[in-house]
């Protein structure tokens, strides 16, 4: 419920200041409101202390979402909602909750973040910046200006995801327009590709420049390969590296079944973390990792039988998770609000799977992954829990809610997108 905005008398102000846990007069102007959680935490199960709310409902296919310096967000929509594929809102009365919205943006797509005065916002093919003023709100939102351009899009993984480093340097993610590169994509018994000229031009993450306009592929770099789709990705302050979550490759038994029995296509491969520096190379599609033998094994395509291990020259993963959980959102924690644990900590969004049968569905969570020096240090614990509705609908796919973006709040606050039906929610830590 709203509280009431118009106060009729001197006794109500007094009133409304003791319920926000502060005198009328005893805090300069601009001091954060505590936010006060739902009731029901939004229905999220949570670690001791924390509380959640849901901060704002139906605004669209909500994917990457950014969170500006005086409390506003922008929401990126996968589809055009009003024929616009961008929301900005706003929290009006220091409820937590955003009231007032404007659409822009005739593209959808994912990527998202605000990085000095610009917004970045991706289409499925292009990549696009807004300038900000000294409020980060996008001065016009009719004149992007176009960054990149051209980048391949073939309805199949087709999502460019973005980051920003500190120097300057725009990374997008160009995922495979393929499973695993066969000759006849997800056919049985397809064997891959030679040399796999998907990656030629997809299959990686491609470095540009963040101030230069109308870029294309000559004008990149291509930083990392051999990655089958990443969604979530982050630049790491702490260490000064890109950290990728990678998709991992479906159907093992479907289009192998003399050498995959049903139970390991569902649980492998892995869903994996990397750091990446220029130059690396993930193994996509010629291995994938199994996370039980904790192997690098070469692909059936690539005459793999399960067992044989992939090349030494392709880089391990950082981390690597149950398989099928759709890792779509990665964010390493700077803030203050939550304990001293998380500082530094990744969290990650599992959008959650479609393909574990005959096991049950699962991810539809949101997960901490600590770091010591950083790098990941020891399991990662599922932080926020049941956006799916219950057990029964997280076994069965068919779920409530979708968690798929990750932003940080000035006030250290964690915010996470649901791009099934549009709810934006807020965890804060109030112990």
């Amino acid at each position: 419920m709203k509280r009431n905005k118009v106060l009729t008398s001197f006794v109500p102000m007094l009133a409304l200041a003791g319920l926000l846990g502060y005198g009328a007069f005893d805090k300069p102007a601009g001091t954060p409101v505590p936010i006060t959680p739902d009731a029901d935490n939004a229905g999220l199960k949570l670690p001791e202390g924390f509380g959640a709310l849901k901060a704002a409902d139906s605004t669209g296919k909500a994917r990457h979402i950014a969170v500006t310096a005086n409390g506003g967000i922008y929401i990126k929509l996968n589809r055009l909602k009003g024929g616009k594929g961008i929301v900005y809102m706003q929290d009006t009365d220091a409820d937590g909750k955003f009231e007032a919205v404007k659409s822009f943006g005739n593209y959808g797509g994912t990527g998202l973040c605000i990085k000095g005065d610009y917004l970045y916002a991706s289409s499925d093919s292009e990549v696009y910046r807004y300038k900000l003023n000294n409020k980060q709100e996008v001065v016009n939102t009719e004149a992007p200006e176009k960054i990149v351009t051209g980048l391949i899009n073939r309805n199949q993984h087709e999502s460019k995801s973005i980051a920003l480093d500190n120097v300057g340097n725009l990374y997008v993610n160009i995922g495979a327009y393929s499973n695993s590169c066969q000759e006849r994509d997800r056919q049985k018994g397809s064997m891959g590709q030679k040399g796999c000229p998907v990656l030629d031009s997809a299959g990686g993450i491609w470095q540009f420049k963040a101030d230069k306009l109308n870029q294309s592929y000559k004008d990149g770099v291509r930083y990392a390969t051999g990655l089958r789709n990443v969604v979530g990705l982050d630049w790491n302050q702490q260490n000064n590296q890109l950290f990728v979550m990678q998709h991992g490759r479906d159907q093992l038994h479907d289009l192998f079944p003399d050498l995959y029995t049903v139970k390991q296509s569902a649980i492998y491969p892995a869903e994996c973390m990397y750091a990446l520096k220029k130059g690396d190379n993930a193994g996509w599609p010629y291995i994938y990792y199994d996370q039980d033998q904790h192997k690098k094994i070469v692909a059936p395509e690539y005459g793999g039988d399960g067992k044989k291990e992939g090349a030494k020259e392709i880089i391990d993963p950082a981390a690597a998770y149950p398989g099928h959980m759709a890792p779509n959102a990665l964010l390493f924690y700077t803030g203050n609000m939550f304990p001293a644990k998380y500082k530094n900590g990744a969290f990650i969004a599992f959008h959650g799977s479609w393909n574990r049968s005959p096991e049950p569905q699962a991810g539809f969570f949101v997960v901490f992954q600590p770091f010591k020096d950083g790098k990941p240090y020891g399991n990662y614990e599922v932080f926020a829990d049941n956006f799916s509705g219950s057990a029964a609908k997280t076994a069965s796919g068919r779920v409530d809610h979708k968690p798929c973006g990750l932003a940080q709040g000035a006030d250290g606050s964690l915010y996470v997108s649901d791009d099934l039906k549009g709810t934006i929610y807020r965890i804060v830590y109030n112990k």
